[in-house]
């Protein structure tokens, strides 16, 4: 499934027993076609489909809506197993690095333009959503050279709320589901301000430690 030679697998010509871990020679020459980017590309390719399924039809149309939906989990399943495949195994690569990240906000990003052009969903959740993804990318680029953020439980909480809400704003629901997908979208807006606001303190006190290392460094 790597591509990588049994030589480089550890030299005996015998394949790796089934789950187990891949050398780091394994993790230099993983296949740029293997599980967790073939996911990723699929996650990519949906895109397109899934804002054609959705606007459908004028976008109010339930079973185009349905099958939106569908394509939407689709992509969200493969988000949540494309990353812990490479990881797992040792197939991250820097074509996955680069795409894994654009396919999650290409699907949400999409998602949330197109709800709020039909106007299912306010512009300003849409802003805030999308606003905070953009302002932690800069933030991990201001950051990078002192370490890296590790993911905490609020993100990948803050994730779920997400996807879970915009699957449900996706779906033509009504009555108490639809009252119920507000409160959802309402915990999701609240969860993705204050992990931002957090991921904020924790690169600001990063950079600090960074810049007084170099000072002490200096002397």
């Amino acid at each position: 499934m790597t591509g990588v030679p049994a030589s480089a697998a550890g030299g005996t010509g015998r394949r790796p027993a089934p789950g187990a871990k891949l050398g780091a020679a394994a993790v230099n020459q993983a296949s740029l076609w293997n599980i967790a980017n073939i996911l990723t590309m699929i996650r990519l390719v949906l895109v397109p489909g899934f804002v054609f399924l959705l606007l459908a039809e004028g976008g109010y149309e339930p079973a185009w809506r349905a099958w939106a939906w569908a394509a939407f989990a689709v992509a969200m399943i493969t988000d949540i197993f494309d990353g812990h495949l490479a990881r797992t195994y040792n197939l991250v690569t820097d074509f996955g690095k680069i795409a894994d990240p654009i396919a999650d906000k290409a699907i949400m990003g999409s998602a949330l333009i197109c709800l709020s052009w039909l106007g299912d969903l306010p512009w300003w959740v849409t802003g805030v959503i999308l606003g905070r993804e953009l302002g932690i990318t800069l933030l991990r680029f201001w950051v990078i050279r002192y370490g890296v953020i590790p993911a905490s439980r609020g993100g990948k909480l803050k994730t779920l709320a997400q996807g879970t809400a915009v699957g449900m704003y996706v779906l033509a629901l009504t009555g108490p589901l639809a009252t119920l997908r507000f409160w959802v979208m309402a915990l999701a807006v609240v969860l993705t301000v204050v992990t931002g606001l957090d991921y904020i303190r924790q690169a600001v006190v990063l950079r600090r430690k960074g810049l007084a290392a170099e000072r002490a460094a200096a002397r």
